[in-house]
């Protein structure tokens, strides 16, 4: 199924943000990246500000889906959590560098949709390990893998996303936090 006008709309607003900021998403540019006049996107969004709050919209809708992936992952939310902290450049990463862009830019809605996503991965992985400083500890492991494949030159950093590394670095959490959300080691 094709995209709706609408996300096709949102689309052009991300990936303006993305590649050029805040700056370069004006609504022409937008429009004009979408294949849509400006009034049809005036239609959708009457504004800069109400295309920021659908994008963050989409942000939460995302992130929600992905938190009741860690909760409910077969292999662990430790181990779910660790081996996705890369990015693949999936709806969900775009999503979060826009608003990255957007927060960047002080838009504080921005801001706010980024820490209520953190709060949900925080506390997916809080009730699995039971214990909210190595809960913590694994949340900046996990933004640590996935700011080095962000800045990859290569969508993925093989330094980092090889399974025996990803399988060594486990095991250390594991000793850490051991448990039903964390592989045994």
């Amino acid at each position: 199924m094709p995209p709706t006008t609408r996300d096709r709309i949102l689309d052009a607003f991300q990936d303006l943000l993305i590649d050029g900021g805040e700056r370069a998403a004006t609504l022409d540019a937008v429009s004009a990246s979408a294949g849509v006049s400006k009034g049809g996107l005036l239609y959708h969004f009457a504004s800069k500000d109400a295309l920021a709050a659908g994008l963050l919209d989409r942000l939460r809708h995302l992130a929600a889906l992905d938190a009741e992936q860690i909760r409910t992952a077969s292999s662990g939310a430790v181990d779910h959590l660790i081996r996705n902290s890369v990015d693949t450049g999936s709806p969900l990463d775009r999503s979060m560098i826009g608003a990255y862009r957007l927060a960047q830019g002080r838009h504080e809605g921005a801001k706010a949709a980024i820490a209520a996503v953190n709060s949900g991965w925080l506390e997916a992985i809080e009730d699995a390990v039971g214990d909210p400083a190595v809960a913590q500890l694994i949340m900046l492991v996990s933004d640590g893998l996935y700011y080095n494949s962000a800045i990859a030159d290569v969508g993925l950093d093989a330094s980092v996303t090889v399974p025996t590394d990803l399988d060594a670095l486990l095991a250390v959490i594991s000793r850490l936090a051991p448990g039903p959300g964390t592989p045994a080691a």
